[in-house]
């Protein structure tokens, strides 16, 4: 039997200028490409017209394309990792496998468990950094400590860049490396239990005039001014590397973005906690949330009568996007307004957002509620109507979703502005051992 690697693709769906496929086609070994639909997340999807499985199987489509002009094809399967990885066993003669690295917690213990059973099979296993450009602790203070404070971590990250960085990996030139097969039918979308929806995904392609225009333009959500790019980085469907490339010299501001990326991937290795539902604040979570009675799913669905929120939330529960901005105000809006556990939007945003990554939303959560690293103030509470009238001044973006702002069945606010900024100051006071009566209005 003959002797192969393989490369096992999980959030790097692409062919070219892949780190750990790179590596793998220089093994002077058929390289035969894997992925496998995870039934241990999947399974537990309660929505079957879920837009990232149908994203990925999409890219999916796109890799098996490029795959077949060379005679060769994914092998898919749906299934545990461990499951899939012990018919491989049987099927091929193993001598590695490849992947790149994955450092959310689930990920780490699932690889943690295959390169065991591989390793009982004389098999070893190889992952290489691919989904950033710094990683674990190659940013680190002076004192080789974590940063937890984004703007120091951000010079770093800067002064530690050179060309060697974004320098593309040219996997095309061991394309012939690929194992050779026929190309197999991969499985369609209702064999693994889902339906296609109405989805419509952007281009993975920069636009360099809106990178220009990026700080300028990318706080207001009625105006196309972001690069809708995310669900991209999330899946792998295009390069880190290359992106850093293209934005240098044309807008720091996007460059930032970009590093807050690497922040959060760096934040999530070093201090597993934040995965698994603890404030990276220890003392955050003594703060007494509010006995839910209906104002979550209020706020789910857009219901609030807080036009900015209804609008945020109803963009995203139509389309699986939602505008930077407008998370910023959700957020605040349920944690501080609402009083309700950050961790309710959370996985309320992990359901829904087809650019879901758990490093950036539990950041982005923790953010706005002020549990996290270098979060807003826990005394900054963002004031929906004014946040409307810096960023969306003549309510295009609110009468886009909120078509009945002006009518009768229009809902009354969910609660009044400044009875909930005072209570937000005594609640979070209370925990936090501090006179917070008086706080920052925005």
């Amino acid at each position: 039997m003959q002797a192969i690697n393989i490369f096992w693709f999980r959030r790097d769906l692409r062919l070219a200028d892949n780190a750990g496929l790179y590596q793998a086609l220089r093994s002077r070994k058929p390289v035969l490409p894997v992925f496998i639909f995870d039934k241990n997340i999947l399974d537990k999807l309660e929505n079957k017209e879920d837009r990232r499985v149908e994203f990925i199987h999409a890219a999916l489509e796109e890799m098996q394309s490029g795959l077949a002009k060379i005679n060769s094809s994914l092998e898919v399967f749906y299934s545990t990792p461990y499951d899939a990885f012990c018919r491989l066993l049987s099927k091929y003669k193993i001598e590695q496998v490849f992947a790149n690295h994955d450092y959310e917690p689930y990920a780490t213990e699932r690889d943690q468990a295959i390169a065991k059973l591989l390793n009982e099979h004389e098999v070893s296993l190889h992952t290489y950094k691919d989904q950033v450009i710094f990683e674990k602790g190659e940013v680190l203070k002076d004192d080789g400590k974590p940063y937890t404070v984004f703007t120091p971590y951000s010079r770093k990250w800067k002064a530690s860049l050179n060309d060697f960085h974004f320098k593309a990996y040219p996997t095309e030139k061991y394309f012939s490396n690929f194992y050779k097969q026929d190309p197999v039918r991969l499985p369609d979308l209702s064999s693994i239990g889902f339906k296609k929806s109405s989805a419509l995904f952007p281009s993975k392609d920069l636009d360099e005039q809106l990178v220009r225009k990026y700080a300028a333009q990318r706080d207001f959500p009625a105006i196309s001014g972001t690069s809708r790019l995310g669900v991209h980085l999330r899946f792998g469907t295009v390069s880190i590397r290359q992106l850093v490339e293209k934005c240098m010299g044309l807008s720091e501001t996007f460059l930032n973005e970009l590093i807050w990326r690497d922040f959060y991937h760096m934040i999530l290795w070093h201090f597993p906690k934040v995965g698994k539902g603890k404030a990276f604040k220890q003392e955050y979570d003594a703060i007494e949330w509010q006995k839910d009675n209906g104002e979550f799913e209020r706020w789910c669905k857009g219901q609030t009568g807080y036009p900015i929120v209804d609008a945020g939330m109803r963009e995203l529960n139509e389309t699986g996007f939602m505008h930077n901005r407008v998370r910023m105000i959700v957020a605040s809006f349920l944690t501080k307004h609402l009083l309700l556990d950050w961790r309710l939007g959370e996985a309320y945003f992990a359901e829904k957002l087809s650019d879901f990554d758990l490093a950036a939303n539990n950041g982005g959560w923790q953010w706005a509620a002020g549990s996290g690293c270098d979060a807003a103030p826990y005394f900054r509470i963002f004031n929906p109507y004014l946040q409307t009238q810096k960023f969306d001044p003549q309510l295009a973006y609110v009468n886009k979703w909120v078509p009945e702002l002006n009518e009768f069945s229009y809902p009354k606010p969910i609660v009044v502005h400044e009875f909930a900024r005072k209570r937000c100051l005594e609640v979070y006071g209370k925990a936090l051992k501090k006179d917070l009566t008086t706080g920052l209005k925005d």
